[in-house]
């Protein structure tokens, strides 16, 4: 029997863990019962009521297993991280607050069954802000011209993903994933499915504009060089215009030296103007390097604080323990209750932590 697993990475999902994994596991045994399955959690340091919600979760099904992470490790980390751990034939990721929505489950299985290593979903409308959505789509277009490779509109990375496309992205040993781009570049001959984004159950969107930001610059900085050539470019025609108008101001001051005054504020605003493109164009090639930096650090991916219902040690990405931070102790990492450190965490361990930070 083959076996499909579906991730869900939540932070702060108090209100909308239980009914998204009674929804999920509804969907999956009455349309999809040929198949066994597991639903796995990824935390990302939740500080609500999120992971005692887990816990009884996990003890009331031996098929939910979740995974804690020692601290929010991003919004892209996270759930990559989460999509190395699964033992299924193949990986449906979904968010917590139903803006997948669950009935795409059986939809991308069918495609799945069909031959296609890669289902995924495509917004083409949304009940959230709509002024949110025109941006997204025009920051989707402009990318597209300035990227050498495919950008996939309105996707947000809810799809399937079959285990021979796990085993590429295990592969990578990428720090900062964007899997995003990493479909679109390396992914195998892919299935669109467009849907309706409707707006979250409940909760609040943890999607603010430093959030949206990260993400565009993370796209723009792995899969564009335009940033540079604009600079390069830009840069070049203001030395020849500043350089032409330097030329003309030394010849009407030569020919007019009584009646050509070129006083201070022509002065002024070009130094002001290539001021500020200079600064632009400074901040620009940082968020490059700010990226090369990152990778080169390479940090790992997620570091796991405890994880639920997995019986043996996950795969770790495939066994490297670099992008892991599972010990390498010979102990099992996975045993339900065990911190980094071997110590066994409480109840009242955990409350007594309230101070983590997001």
């Amino acid at each position: 029997m083959k076996k499909i697993s579906v991730l869900i990475p939540c932070y702060n999902e108090q209100e909308n863990v239980v009914p998204i994994s009674e929804a999920v596991i509804g969907i999956l045994t009455r349309e999809l019962p040929q198949y066994d399955y597991e639903l796995v959690f990824i935390d990302n340091d939740s500080t609500d009521n999120t992971r005692p919600l887990l816990r009884q979760l996990c003890a009331g099904n031996p098929k939910i297993k979740a995974i804690f992470n020692a601290r929010n490790f991003g919004q892209f980390n996270s759930p990559y991280y989460g999509i190395l751990q699964v033992t299924g034939d193949c990986v449906i990721s979904m968010v917590a607050d139903f803006q997948d929505p669950v009935e795409l489950i059986p939809r991308y299985v069918k495609e799945w069954e069909n031959g296609y290593k890669i289902v995924i979903g495509i917004k083409t409308s949304s009940q959230e802000n709509p002024v949110m959505y025109w941006l997204r789509s025009c920051y989707y277009k402009l990318i597209r011209k300035m990227s050498d490779v495919e950008q996939i509109e309105h996707f947000t990375g809810s799809g399937l993903y079959d285990r021979q496309f796990i085993e590429v992205l295990r592969n990578l040993d990428d720090p900062t994933p964007f899997l995003r781009g990493i479909v679109a570049e390396l992914g195998f001959k892919r299935k669109e499915i467009p849907y309706e984004q409707p707006k979250r159950r409940a909760g609040k969107t943890h999607n603010n504009f430093f959030r949206l930001y990260d993400a565009a610059m993370l796209s723009f900085t792995s899969y564009t060089k335009a940033g540079l050539r604009l600079a390069t470019f830009f840069g070049a025609f203001c030395g020849l215009v500043s350089f032409a108008v330097a030329l003309v101001y030394l010849i009407m001051k030569l020919m007019y030296w009584d009646r050509f005054p070129a006083g201070m504020a022509p002065l002024l605003i070009g130094m002001c103007f290539l001021g500020s493109v200079q600064i632009f164009f400074i901040g620009l090639v940082g968020e490059y390097i700010m990226s090369i930096n990152t990778r080169v650090m390479h940090r790992p991916l997620v570091i796991e604080e405890e994880r639920i219902n997995f019986d043996a040690p996950g795969p770790s990405d495939g066994g490297n323990p670099k992008n892991s931070g599972n010990p390498e102790d010979g102990g099992n990492p996975s045993d339900s209750g065990k911190s980094e450190s071997g110590g066994n965490l409480s109840d009242g361990e955990e409350a007594a932590d309230p101070g983590k930070k997001a």
